[in-house]
């Protein structure tokens, strides 16, 4: 007997980026931040209160999102907090989106959990193509036929971004339309479009803590909106589970908005690291797209992806390769730091060069 619904039977689960345990490897798969948080993370964490957890957490985070809403010039009302970017962007497909209507627009080549939601959901997906060169086609999102659309800004796995002009034409051709825009990396450019959410009611942006906040394993991120429609993503949110984010990382990220300094400085150092590394790459022989994230996307003129890919594994180094349609010839790699990126480019050296 099988207990199972028809859409777990059916769903392919989104493929995080692997964990082995069988050695220590130079890290450069999953898009974390190779710095530390801020010093006053770990303070935090050392003086931190363990009796609190025996009481649930405040259910919207009303401190955090005090700290978001000021960041970004806005009110409380307009922000929603969750479990890292990934369940807020989850939530929305259920709040936005319904089975019957014309469905979620998103490109072929972004983020794979985009997908995976739409099915999990029922929810009809309507794919855009990138370019030839991986670039967002603007007419086709102005003129698509959804209910709404998701665009992440900059892209995964790509790294390549949409400027504001191109953001704008789409929203302000679509106002009958949610616009979500997806910045896990926005901090590593200058792309974010967060101060439009108080011009434009079908905006929505959604971040995260993981990235250039190196809060990857605290799971915090949220949404800025328009009122109605955080007042949404709360009612689903309170309809799965009221406590999503716990006492502990909401005083942690509390901390890392805190630091602009140091937060600043991090940020910095990737993209210096990220630009000073493309350019070795393509000397070893790789075509390097132009990348606003922190992580490279890259392939090889004679060396097929897949081949680096385990070479580089079996020398300690990982890096993310994607066996899909399109960019099957091509790796993803994490910006690390200027130490892991040396040894990176020495094996390279070693594997295009044999």
């Amino acid at each position: 007997m099988n207990y199972l619904s028809k859409i777990c039977r059916t769903t392919q689960p989104y493929m995080a980026g692997e964990q082995p345990q069988d050695k220590k490897y130079v890290k450069l798969n999953t898009n974390e931040n190779p710095y530390p948080p801020c010093n006053g993370v770990a303070e935090y964490i050392k003086n931190f209160d363990s009796a609190r957890l025996k009481l649930y957490p405040d259910s919207d985070n009303k401190a955090l999102a005090a700290k978001i809403a000021k960041k970004h010039g806005l009110s409380i009302e307009n922000v929603f907090i969750g479990n890292g970017s990934d369940e807020v962007l989850a939530m929305c497909f259920p709040t936005f989106f319904d089975k019957d209507g014309d469905g979620v627009a998103y490109c072929d080549i972004t983020y794979s959990f985009y997908k995976v939601w739409a099915k999990a959901y029922e929810i009809p997906s309507v794919i855009i193509p990138l370019a030839d060169d991986f670039k967002f086609d603007v007419s086709e999102f102005k003129q698509s036929k959804c209910q709404g659309m998701i665009i992440c800004n900059p892209n995964a796995p790509t790294g390549l971004i949409v400027n504001r002009l191109d953001l704008i034409s789409i929203i302000e051709a679509n106002p009958e339309k949610l616009i979500i825009i997806d910045e896990a990396y926005a901090d590593f450019c200058n792309c974010s479009m967060a101060n439009y959410v108080s011009k434009y009611p079908n905006l929505l942006i959604v971040r995260t803590f993981s990235k250039s906040y190196s809060l990857a394993g605290a799971r915090c991120g949220y949404a800025i909106g328009d009122e109605t429609l955080i007042r949404g993503l709360k009612t689903m949110k309170n309809a799965f589970n009221s406590y999503t984010v716990n006492s502990l990382t909401e005083g942690i990220a509390i901390k890392a908005l805190e630091d602009v300094k140091y937060f600043s400085s991090v940020v910095d150092n990737v993209i210096a690291t990220r630009d000073e590394y493309a350019d070795e790459l393509r000397k070893l022989g790789f075509d390097v797209l132009p990348s606003s994230a922190n992580f490279l996307f890259a392939t090889h003129e004679t060396k097929p992806a897949s081949e680096i890919y385990y070479q580089l594994k079996e020398k300690g180094v990982l890096v993310r390769h994607f066996n899909l349609p399109r960019i099957d010839n091509w790796l993803r790699i994490t910006v690390g730091s200027p130490d892991e990126m040396k040894v990176l480019l020495d094996r390279l050296r070693a594997i295009v060069n044999a």
